[in-house]
């Protein structure tokens, strides 16, 4: 009996659009082009879009835009320039309308992929998040993640919501900075847990789910360890060979609660990550490994 011949879905050819080609979205669009697609990047300046991407200038905060008939993905990776309220309903309420409607005008069919924060978690007990958990927004901005969350539903049912935990990397290196300049503080106790993504492996994962048949609407992408942020800190001493931050006074509590985010589900996929740990992903940004574009 001859062997089955293996086609490709429509979600593994044509034209990937990714909205908001900033540092994540263009890592991800790269991992896409690797595999043979034409990939398109939106962000206000075109020209920061890197080769073999092609980029194209708009604001997507108040544009709507051009998304070519033959898109097979469409991957919504806003960054909201500061905190502020406004600014964040501008960028993740008003900008994923915006391409939605792009969606919508177009002939496409595309998966759509859009990255959320788990920050809509508002857990401060150090209990075990999962795609279960209520989005309970603690804060004015994570409440704005809920209502473009809630858009994202109303809009298109069968778009697949991931939640980020703090994504690091190449440029993205506050904790670093914080220990090399003295400035980071140990909690008075016991630190509240933390969880962290690389971002190779966060591009790595809106790569995979593009493809992942019948994706569950929702997962949480994160790495395989929650940890202390005492932990990280001393860490991270350690191989800049620094001594151990200080221990402060006051609150430990943080803006990012006390919760222990479970990859379990998107592991069930297929998905594993490249820096299972903050001790692989945190070595490999010490060592200048994984910066693929400016």
């Amino acid at each position: 009996m001859p062997a089955e011949t293996v086609r490709p879905t429509d979600h593994q050819r044509g034209t990937v659009v990714i909205a908001g080609c900033g540092d994540l979205g263009t890592e991800a669009g790269l991992r896409f082009a690797e595999r043979g697609h034409d990939v398109i990047g939106l962000r206000r300046r075109a020209e920061l879009v890197p080769a073999p991407l092609i980029g194209r200038s708009t604001d997507l905060r108040r544009d709507v835009p051009e998304i070519p008939d033959d898109t097979a993905v469409v991957v919504v990776a806003l960054a909201a320039g500061s905190r502020d309220v406004d600014e964040y309903r501008a960028t993740y309420v008003d900008g994923l309308r915006n391409v939605l409607d792009g969606v919508d005008a177009s002939g496409a069919s595309p998966r759509l992929l859009v990255v959320s924060s788990t920050a809509v978690h508002d857990v401060d007990d150090g209990s075990v998040v999962t795609e279960e958990t209520p989005a309970r927004a603690g804060t004015p901005t994570a409440g704005v993640l809920v209502e473009a969350e809630a858009l994202l539903r109303d809009r298109a049912p069968d778009a697949v919501l991931v939640r980020l935990s703090g994504v690091y990397g190449p440029g993205r290196e506050r904790l670093i900075d914080q220990v090399r300049s003295g400035s980071a503080r140990l909690a008075p106790d016991t630190s509240p847990h933390t969880n962290r993504i690389h971002r190779d492996d966060a591009a790595a994962a809106l790569v995979h789910l593009a493809t992942v048949p019948d994706p569950a609407p929702l997962y949480l992408g994160t790495d395989d360890e929650p940890a202390r942020l005492d932990d990280v800190l001393r860490f991270l001493a350690d191989e800049l060979g620094l001594p151990e931050p200080v221990r402060c006074g006051g609150d430990a509590r943080q803006a990012g609660g006390d919760k222990r985010l479970s990859n379990a589900l998107l592991r069930s996929t297929g998905w594993a990550p490249r820096y299972p740990t903050f001790r692989e992903g945190y070595r490999a940004v010490l060592a200048g490994d994984g910066t693929r574009h400016p």
